[in-house]
Parts: C-alpha cells; structure tokens; sequence
C-alpha cells in the first residue's frame, strides 16, 4: 500500500530532538539537586518521631527548607523548557508521521499539542498519539513486523504517569508538614519522586532518540528525503 509523500511536507526532527535532549538531562541534573536537598533535609530534622516543627525552625532547616526551594526552581524551569521543546518535537514528528501513513493516525496533528493540556485526559491521549507516530515511522507500518517495540514508548510514559501523581502528593504533604515526622515523609516522598523522574526523562530520551532515527532513516530509504 503506497501514498504519495511530497517531500515539502517531511522535515527533519533531528535538530529539534538534540534541543530536547539536552533539556531532559538538565532535568536528570536539577533532579539529582533535589534529591540531595531532600536528604539534606532529612538530615537536619533528625531521627525522633513527633517532634514540633517549631522545634527546628533554626538556620539548618532554614537553609534546608531555601535548598528545597532551590531545586523546585530548577526543576520548574527545567521542565518548563524541556515540555515546550518537546511538544514542539512531538508536532513535527506527528506531522511526519501524517506523510508516512496518514490512515494509521486515528487523532489530527493538533492533538499532537492540544493533547497535553487537556486535564485528565492528557494521561492518556499524548501516549495514543505517541503511539500512532510510533507505528507509521517503521519501515513497515502496515506489516506484522515487532522490529521497533513499544516496550520504551509504554515505560517512558508510565514512569511519567507515576511520577507526575507521586510529586502532587509529596507537595502537598511538605506545604502541611508541621512535624519531624511529617517532613521526614515529605522528603522520602521528594526522593521517590525524584528518582521515578529521573527514570522518566532516561526514557524520554531513549523514545526521542528512537524516534528520531526511525523517521530520519525511514525518509532517507523512502522516495523522498526529509528536508532540512
């Protein structure tokens, strides 16, 4: 089954997706802070249960508490950019992916970026579009071939699911913290969080790197190269 592909109407993720990727590992950087920003907090609460925190309202916690904010900065920036990149990515390979096999894309190219900021529903709808992308750049859309798994797609966007629930609960949890066992809590929770982020974006760079590749090469073995 052949469709006809102008080349106008391919152009190459391959600049965008090296933005992208050094923005995520701004994030895994910002990340790594945070978690030793919250381990700097457990530190400075200390190990006895049911204390006030009054107690330690002293210049460590304060210190503790400036660093936490520090990293949730960076982590705000960080992902700020990282999203805005990104999206910008996700477009220009769904367009793509419009070229390759515009039968398999069940959502128009304006999901692509509407998707994410529908609430509720950007839990899954990004990942449906990720995934009709993801079928149309193999050299064998319509084949039964399993050569490029989904297997990195699903982790990188449960990772992302999981850590996006975890940090909204351990916000939460350190804005009402009033003990040390409260705190202790919140900053086991900022860890969790942090890693399950850090997972998160190693994979997001693994999706943007093989999808990347998948297009860049699919056009170049195809009739028409993508146009730079």
């Amino acid at each position: 089954m052949g469709y006809a592909r102008p080349t106008s109407a391919l152009r190459s993720p391959v600049g965008l997706s090296y933005a992208v990727v050094t923005l995520l590992s701004f994030v895994i950087v910002a990340d790594l802070f945070s978690v030793l920003a919250s381990v700097n907090l457990r530190g400075v609460v200390g190990p006895l249960p049911g204390d006030r925190f009054e107690v330690f309202a002293d210049e460590d916690l304060e210190r503790a508490d400036v660093l936490i904010a520090m990293a949730g900065g960076l982590q705000s920036i960080g992902l700020l950019a990282a999203a805005v990149l990104f999206i910008i990515w996700f477009h220009r390979v769904r367009i793509n992916a419009g070229v390759f096999a515009p039968d398999l894309q069940s959502r128009g190219p304006g999901w692509a970026i509407g998707g994410w900021f529908i609430p509720i529903g950007n839990l899954w709808i990004p990942r449906g579009v990720a995934g009709d992308i993801w079928v149309a750049s193999r050299q064998d859309p319509y084949g039964r071939s399993k050569g490029e798994s989904h297997a990195v797609l699903n982790a990188w966007w449960t990772a992302w699911v999981i850590s996006l629930l975890i940090d909204r609960v351990a916000s939460r949890q350190y804005d009402h913290a009033e003990t040390a066992e409260a705190l202790r809590t919140a900053a086991n929770a900022f860890i969790v969080t942090d890693l399950v982020d850090i997972v998160a974006a190693l994979l997001a760079i693994l999706v943007v790197r093989r999808l990347t590749r998948m297009q860049s090469v699919k056009a170049v073995r195809g009739p028409q190269e993508v146009a730079v």
